[in-house]
């Protein structure tokens, strides 16, 4: 078998720039290397009900927004195939499975289950659903027998207890899933991009993110309003690059041919960071640098996602033919499961005909 990939998000939103350098951009790379057999790409829409379940039509406008996104980045699907989650029904069978081979404390200790619930404000009032997460994780991701599940580095704990799971079916029920291993961003600036206001995570919950599909106007406005050195007061003041977020931005994105482009009287970004430290330049200087480089970046997503809105019922087509053949696959691995789990009854003939022979013998007596 090929290698396998997995991956997705949830649509409560449109997607920003820490989707984008986290996850999206890589996807295409992925995509486009010729290294893998089969890619799926999910939009969580089951999973963002879990926390979202008296808003519906939240999750439902975001389908299409996150799909838009997509495509727009460049997700061709003809080479991967994208569909929504809750049209695939094998997914929540099997999760009701692995849900036995998991305690509750097992997943009260996930690193990532206790930040969202404390980001969420949940304390003692937690869905049942939203805490099912990892198992429901792990079923999206074995139904594909997926190898590869690129994700940011929060996620790394997700993936582990999706591995555990696989190993302890397996060893209960005998070799029929697939263990995946996870693909981190291989640039750190892009683990976990900040927020533009410095805080840990950019997250639309609390407003600080840059969307792909801002305007060109809005991302030059949020660009001049990022976080960077609060001590920094003057230009000839000595600058801070820790937790300073243009830098970071820098980082994730800068390459020495911007340089050239935008700002050549540096070399590269080692020759910006010298300068910015000893003192002498101004931040408005790097965030104009910084909004270059993004709008750069952005300009080709942008104009692709205008022209994929003159047509939106062709993406929804893009979309209900993904889930078919998403769903097709789940089936198949539903029907391994069920068949190692021996709750294949009306396919298993040999029981069917003991079942028969036995209790023919015994009407004989």
């Amino acid at each position: 078998m090929g290698k396998i990939i997995l991956t997705g998000d949830r649509p409560t939103g449109k997607l920003h720039l820490g989707h984008y350098v986290g996850s999206l951009k890589r996807r295409v790379e992925l995509q486009n290397s010729g290294e893998f057999e089969k890619i799926f790409i999910m939009i969580a829409d089951a999973q963002a009900l879990t926390d979202n379940a008296d808003n519906p039509e939240k999750v439902r406008q975001n389908i299409i927004e996150v799909a838009l996104d997509y495509l727009s980045v460049g997700i061709d699907p003809t080479k991967s195939t994208i569909f929504i989650q809750s049209q695939v029904a094998e997914l929540t069978e099997l999760a009701f499975y692995y849900m036995n081979l998991v305690t509750v404390s097992r997943v009260q200790r996930n690193p990532t289950v206790k930040t969202e619930i404390k980001l969420r404000n949940f304390e003692a009032n937690i869905p049942v659903g939203f805490f099912c997460y990892p198992i429901s994780q792990a079923s999206d991701i074995t139904a594909f027998r997926a190898t590869t599940v690129p994700v940011g580095e929060d996620q790394a704990p997700m993936i582990e207890q999706t591995r555990e799971i696989v190993a302890r079916f397996n060893n209960i029920y005998g070799e029929t899933l697939v263990e995946p291993n996870i693909l981190l961003p291989d640039n750190a600036a892009c683990l976990r991009l900040p927020g533009t206001d410095g805080k840990a995570k950019m997250s639309k919950s609390l407003g600080n993110c840059i969307y792909l599909s801002d305007s060109e106007a809005d991302v030059q406005k949020k660009v001049k309003s990022m976080f960077t050195d609060p001590t920094h007061l003057k230009v000839s003041d000595p600058g801070k690059l820790e937790g300073n977020t243009v830098f970071t931005y820098l980082d994730a994105f800068s390459r020495d041919e911007h340089f050239a482009e935008f700002l050549p009287e540096y070399k590269c970004l080692q020759e910006l960071k010298d300068h910015y430290t000893r003192g002498g330049l101004g931040d408005m200087k790097v965030k104009m640098f910084l909004n270059s480089i993004l709008q750069e970046e952005l300009r080709p997503i942008r104009e692709r996602r205008k022209e994929l809105e003159k047509d939106i019922v062709d993406v929804y087509r893009i979309l209900k033919e993904g889930s078919d053949v998403a769903r097709a696959v789940a089936a198949d691995t539903l029907a391994d499961v069920k068949r190692a789990m021996k709750i294949n009854y009306f396919e298993d003939q040999e029981l069917i005909q003991e079942q028969a022979k036995r209790y023919a013998e015994l009407a004989n007596q």
